[in-house]
């Protein structure tokens, strides 16, 4: 959420950034500032009859000690006035307070400087690529044909099980997500994440603190006996650690990596772009959280960066990076960027992480703050990113691997499948 604060003093930048995104209702920006007036004003009134009844109050108990019961009686009538009139502005102020909580739930974030114009992921901007598309002739099979090829995916059995969207993994297919997995997390705490593994389902408060609720409620599975979420990223309970917290400046960076499964329940529509492990309701992730001084931030931001690309590198998979253009960009993010991967076999590009900063925003939403060198409460900026996300990456290793022989293992993951092949 945005800060009040800097609603009221950065007016004209929130309407540039939200005109950015395509926001359609830039009047409730005035509306917020109107509201947070009128509930200072209504704040400022009930403080001071609030502060005259507990005077009045002291005077009616001074009064019975000295015996003058009259007079006490008399004051006690005013003070019961002086109550009803306190009530009704404390319902008055509850009220604007509500319907401004509301109001500045449905206003995104504010775009970075960086963030090109746009209104759809065609005005993404690629920043970078990497990597040699293989030339694997016109026989090259798409993943889930090579999934039951090599017998690695049962995407039938899955749907028995469960429904369309939930894979289930076999054999090697099992051993090689197992070892992504594991390489992913290796990878990350080598670079300083501390590893963390985290409940599944969350709160509805944590669900709130990350955005993901009111703005994602419908892509969410809710398991409504216990008012609970199945995650849709690890992001989600990874941050929500530090929800309500005021950290010291000597804790910043913190720097955690978790994997999780994770859960949507809007997988898209049918066609040979969401076949196979292209967009599932069920798929595994590795995350990168980060919380940073709003100085460090940026600079956080190009490490996270460095360190996906890293990682695609060693596992010699063609790549791009895209910065996502301001109707692209989620609604808690400052700056997203996009890495995808080359998938030889179906002639396109697929995501395979979001590295994104969101300034403050999550921060406001979370109530987690830190004291600077003067000892002054600021709210920390958070980021996160996919390191990695399983499907895709899964997905493009069987596709450009794929050889008349078989299935080749990039070297960088032979240590954790134990074998660097799939015949």
């Amino acid at each position: 959420m945005l800060g009040l604060q800097y609603i009221r003093e950065n007016k004209e930048a929130v309407l540039e950034g939200l005109k950015k995104r395509g926001f359609k209702t830039p009047e409730m920006i005035s509306q917020i500032i109107n509201l947070d007036k009128d509930r200072r004003t209504k704040q400022a009134e009930l403080d001071k009859h609030l502060a005259e009844s507990n005077l009045v109050a002291r005077e009616i108990g001074s009064l019975f000690k000295a015996g003058e019961v009259e007079k006490a009686n008399s004051l006690k009538e005013k003070s019961v006035i002086s109550k009803t009139t306190i009530k009704k502005l404390q319902e008055q102020l509850n009220e604007t307070v509500s319907l401004l909580f509301d109001l500045r739930t449905q206003v995104p974030n504010i775009p970075h400087q960086s963030v090109p114009v746009g209104n759809s992921d065609v005005d993404n901007e690629e920043i970078f690529s990497a990597g040699k598309i293989p030339d694997l002739g016109a026989g090259a099979l798409p993943h889930w044909e090579l999934a039951i090829k090599y017998d690695l995916i049962d995407f039938e059995l899955g749907n028995k099980i469960s429904g369309a969207g939930f894979p289930l993994y076999k054999g090697k297919g099992a051993r090689l997500q197992r070892g992504l997995i594991n390489y992913f997390l290796d990878r990350n705490t080598a670079a300083g994440y501390k590893e963390v593994q985290v409940p599944h389902l969350v709160n509805e408060d944590s669900a709130f603190g990350t955005g993901a609720l009111p703005d994602k409620e419908g892509q969410m599975y809710h398991v409504q006996n216990d008012n609970l979420y199945l995650i849709p990223t690890a992001e989600v309970p990874i941050t929500n650690i530090y929800r309500n917290s005021l950290l010291n400046i000597s804790e910043l960076p913190i720097a955690l990596t978790g994997y999780t499964p994770c859960f949507r329940r809007e997988a898209g529509s049918y066609g040979a772009h969401v076949r196979g492990l292209n967009r599932l309701h069920q798929f595994d992730k590795v995350e990168i959280v980060r919380i940073e001084e709003p100085k460090n931030a940026m600079l956080a931001l190009e490490k996270m960066i460095e360190h996906v690309k890293s990682i695609l590198n060693e596992l010699q998979l063609p790549y791009r990076i895209l910065r996502l253009c301001g109707g692209d960009l989620g609604f808690t993010s400052a700056l997203t960027y996009d890495f995808e991967i080359y998938s030889t076999a179906q002639k396109r590009w697929l995501e395979i992480s979001s590295v994104s900063t969101f300034n403050s925003f999550q921060a406001e939403r979370l109530h987690l703050r830190y004291k600077d060198e003067q000892g002054k409460k600021q709210n920390a900026h958070t980021l996160n990113g996919s390191s990695l996300a399983l499907p895709r990456v899964m997905a493009g290793i069987l596709e450009n691997y794929q050889t008349p022989n078989g299935i080749e293992i990039p070297p960088a993951l032979v240590t954790y499948t134990g074998f660097d092949q799939i015949k």
